[in-house]
Order: structure tokens, then C-alpha cells, then sequence
């Protein structure tokens, strides 16, 4: 997600998980975050957009951005549309909506794409699930010395993110721009030892550094989030290279609303994920985001289907 968010939240919808350890199917999850009292995790507040004292029904939905003013537009349409009172809670710290909505302290929670809850699910034993797809945003490679893949030199160093989510997605990348290959054609949680043929030489930095790498000349492309993009005032054209949005290496990132699973068929839950597509709340993100935001509605069940592909290769990518 490329969402914009409050305090020190991350800007980004692809969260980021910390770096890798030792071991090449590691993947990175914190743990105590399922374990913890949810009452006591909430960062942020409780913000009301839209009442309550009516008597109308009411809904808690855990979000990283909530101060963005297409969440009061959203909440507009849900009073007036569906009688709905929507109540943001709003997190600091991606680690926590999840926990949250399984334990009941939420009803939604809408923060994450299929790869991230897979991820979730399969390291703290849960079964939560998406009902309802938000966006896509792509994930660039940029050069400011380059104007397209092809022009990178043989052996150019290339910098991806090194946390477990934005890894594979930077080899993904890559592998789609002609510049690698990746074993079985690569997954949603492939790491640099797959990595079969190449003609760059990727190093992998936290996050928050590959765009200095760029700018101070220590790589000749970048794999940068869009949130670290912005911040450090990289210009959209020397974006050289992205995801296609709508390929099947894409669809793991798919934002989404996320239910706990004897939800998944709510009525209400199912017609506030639709709403999401308002054209006056899809607006306000794309003002917020820069225009960047690539809306999806895939149906409910084509998400669950995608989450089921994408934990199995979770669990295969913990052997």
C-alpha cells in the first residue's frame, strides 16, 4: 500500500518487515505481536467519523492512515448508504491490526496485501482472510543514470529491499525487466539465493537506504518504495521500470480488507469493501497517494483463492 499515514506509521501499503537473519528460507515475522494484550497495543486512537449515538450499527476497522481524508469521506458514504457508524482505529506499528481483528478488538482491518497476511497466517497459526480487494501499487526500479533496463551495464549493481516482503517482490521485478532469472519462475517469497542467471548484481539494503545508494552513485538502479521515493524527492521519471499491476506475479499484492474467517460472508462487511470503490473515495486516494494506486475488485472468493496459493508457498518457503 502507498498510502499516506499519521505520526510515525509508514507511508507505504507494502509493510516492511525487518531484515533477514541466517538461513535461506527464513522468513521474518514477529511473533509476540499475536500474543500480546490487544487493548494495550493500540497506538493511535479511536476515531469516530460518523456517530453512533443513533442506535446505527457499528464497525471497527483497524487502519495505518486513518487521518487521510478519504477514510471521513468513506465514512460519510457508510452512514448515509448502509446505515453504518465506522469507527477507525488507528496502528503505528503494522504488527498489530492483525492481532487485533482475531482477538475481536476490531471487525476489519484494512492495512495489508495477500502476501503480508499470508505471511501473518502461516507464522502465528491464524486463518484470517480478505473479503474485498482495495488497490495495486506498483513497485518501481529506478536510474538516474539509466533510461530503461536494457540500458543497465552487464554487472551494474542493483539494490532491492532485504526485508522479507520486498525481497521477492524486487527479484519479481527484476526478473520481469530481462535482468535475472529466479528458480521455478520465483514466488511471492523467493530471496536472492534462488536466483538462477543474471546480468546485474543485486545487493540487498534495508529499504530506507536503497534510495541514498541511488543518489550517491553506489548502484546503478534502485528497487525504492514508493513512501522512501517520495521522501527522498526522486522524480517519477526516472522511474525506469515497474510491476505490471494486473500480471499474475502482481497479484499477491493486492490490497485488501481482511476478515476473521466465520466473517467472510457478512453482508455489511462484504458492502464496505465495495464501498471503498466509491468514485469519490477512490479520489481522495489517488490524492493521497499521488495518483499511484492501481484499484482492484477482485471478488472475495478469487482473494481467498490467491491467499490459499500464496500460504503454501509461506509454509514452503519456512522448510
Amino acid at each position: 500500500m502507498t498510502e499516506s499515514s499519521p505520526s510515525n506509521a509508514p507511508e507505504s501499503p507494502e509493510p516492511t518487515l525487518p531484515s533477514r537473519g541466517g538461513g535461506r528460507r527464513r522468513v521474518l515475522w514477529i511473533t509476540a505481536a499475536a500474543v500480546v494484550v490487544v487493548a494495550a497495543v493500540v497506538v493511535g486512537l479511536v476515531l469516530s467519523l460518523g456517530g453512533g449515538s443513533d442506535g446505527s450499527k457499528t464497525i471497527r476497522v483497524g487502519v495505518v492512515d486513518a487521518s487521510q481524508p478519504y477514510w471521513k469521506t468513506y465514512a460519510d458514504l457508510a452512514k448515509k448508504r448502509l446505515g453504518v457508524t465506522v469507527k477507525f482505529v488507528n496502528f503505528n506499528d503494522y504488527s498489530q491490526p492483525n492481532p487485533a481483528l482475531k482477538e475481536k478488538q476490531l471487525d476489519l482491518n484494512e492495512f495489508q496485501h495477500i502476501q503480508y497476511l499470508a505471511n501473518y497466517n502461516v507464522t502465528a497459526h491464524d486463518d484470517l482472510q480478505p473479503i474485498g480487494a482495495t488497490a495495486v501499487y506498483p513497485l518501481p526500479l529506478y536510474s538516474l543514470k539509466y533510461d530503461n533496463p536494457a540500458a543497465l551495464p552487464a554487472g551494474a549493481k542493483v539494490a532491492i529491499p532485504n526485508d522479507a516482503i520486498n525481497e521477492a517482490r524486487g527479484l519479481l521485478v527484476l526478473q520481469a525487466a530481462g535482468q535475472l532469472t529466479l528458480k521455478d519462475g520465483g514466488t511471492a517469497f523467493s530471496t536472492t539465493a534462488d536466483i538462477l542467471t543474471h546480468r546485474v548484481d543485486v545487493t540487498t539494503l534495508d529499504a530506507s537506504q536503497t534510495a541514498g545508494a541511488l543518489q550517491n552513485g553506489s548502484v546503478a538502479a534502485a528497487i525504492v518504495n514508493n513512501n522512501y521515493a517520495t521522501s527522498a524527492k526522486l522524480p517519477t521519471s526516472r522511474a525506469i521500470f515497474q510491476d505490471d499491476p494486473g500480471s499474475s506475479s502482481a497479484a499477491p499484492y493486492v490490497n485488501i480488507f481482511v476478515a476473521r474467517k466465520a466473517d467472510v460472508g457478512d453482508q455489511t462487511y462484504l458492502k464496505l469493501a465495495a464501498l471503498y470503490h466509491d468514485p469519490a473515495v477512490e479520489k481522495g486516494v489517488q490524492q493521497a497517494n499521488g495518483g499511484t494506486a492501481v484499484f482492484r475488485t477482485t471478488s472475495a472468493a478469487d482473494l481467498q483463492a490467491e491467499l490459499a496459493t500464496v500460504q503454501k508457498q509461506a509454509e514452503a518457503a519456512k522448510k
